[in-house]
């Protein structure tokens, strides 16, 4: 008895690594998505770029203080200050920043397309040169599916906005590169979700919130409702600053960051959906066309590990 409860057959009643690594990587996507519903929603009420990072950060940081204050502070969780720098330099307010900051060029749907695009290709080319995974067949098609598929989800609005509308686009690429770059980076330095998540958390508040505070002040912020104040901390200090940055930490760490690099591509796919009850944005025949083809390459990209083979660890 004691044999068939011990016996490998058991273990693979449990998820895979990879299923594992999909699920997180779904539960990040779901989150930034609802995360830019929500953001679409903010500005148009008045709320700036700057208060969103402010109320993520200062959420985030809190929430990660204890955690990091009971691993090592001195050394940053073990990381070091120079690559705890780097990766809060990649994924703190800088990053923010830059992607609200393309907003002033382009529209809207221009950054739900050009930032996920940019955090796919760069994602996995980055982890082709440092990492050494290979680019399959089914990766680059998968991506090439994708592609097409955000470009249908653009539409017609991909044209639109004349040549200032290229700078908007160049800062959600830069964004994009931003997160994959930070993807790659803490895989190849064997840095866990948790670790990273509370070093970016802790050191953005620690920068950015004193600055906020002194040259902005929080005055805009108490002008909204409780209830919005609220939805801000938990979709844009806890889910977004928190739960988002780990789950696609965790599903690197699972699937290889080239084919977690191919999660945010659904980001416009949750972002429409959900910009149907947040935002009152529906969303056009090619839209719902475009958001089928995204889901086809993702799912062609995931066809590249054998099921229960963890991905390769830096």
């Amino acid at each position: 008895m004691t044999s068939i409860a011990l016996s490998p057959a058991a273990p693979k009643q449990m998820a895979s690594p990879v299923l594992q690594g999909v699920l997180w990587g779904g539960a990040a996507v779901t989150i930034w998505g609802v995360y830019l519903a929500f953001a679409r929603a903010n500005v148009s009420t008045g709320i700036l770029p700057v208060d969103l990072a402010f109320v993520r950060y200062l959420t985030a940081g809190l929430i990660m203080l204890p955690w990091l204050l009971r691993h090592s502070p001195a050394t940053m969780a073990g990381m070091g200050w120079r690559k705890a720098a780097v990766l809060t330099l990649l994924a703190g307010p800088l990053f923010i920043l830059v992607s609200a900051t393309g907003f002033k060029f382009a529209p809207l749907s221009h950054g739900a397309v050009v930032q996920p695009a940019g955090i796919t290709i760069a994602g996995m080319l980055l982890g082709a040169a440092l990492l050494g995974d290979r680019l399959t067949k089914p990766r680059v098609i998968g991506a090439g599916i994708i592609l097409a598929g955000l470009a249908l989800v653009a539409g017609p609005s991909a044209l639109s906005g004349g040549p200032i509308a290229l700078l908007g686009d160049a800062l959600f690429a830069g964004a994009g590169v931003m997160w994959a770059v930070f993807a790659v980076l803490s895989r190849r330095w064997a840095i866990s979700p948790v670790a990273a998540t509370a070093v970016v958390s802790v050191l953005s508040a620690a920068v950015y919130v004193p600055l906020y505070l002194a040259s902005h002040g929080i005055g805009a912020l108490l002008t909204q409702s409780a209830t919005t104040i609220v939805l801000l901390i938990i979709v844009h200090g806890v889910l977004s600053g928190v739960v988002a940055v780990f789950a696609f930490g965790r599903a690197a760490e699972l699937l290889g960051a080239p084919r977690a690099a191919a999660f945010p591509a659904l980001v416009p796919v949750v972002a429409t959906l959900a910009g149907i009850p947040v935002a009152g944005e529906f969303p056009a025949a090619w839209q719902i066309a475009g958001l089928l083809i995204v889901t086809l390459g993702l799912l062609v990209t995931q066809r590249t590990a054998k099921p229960g083979i963890p991905a390769k660890t830096a």
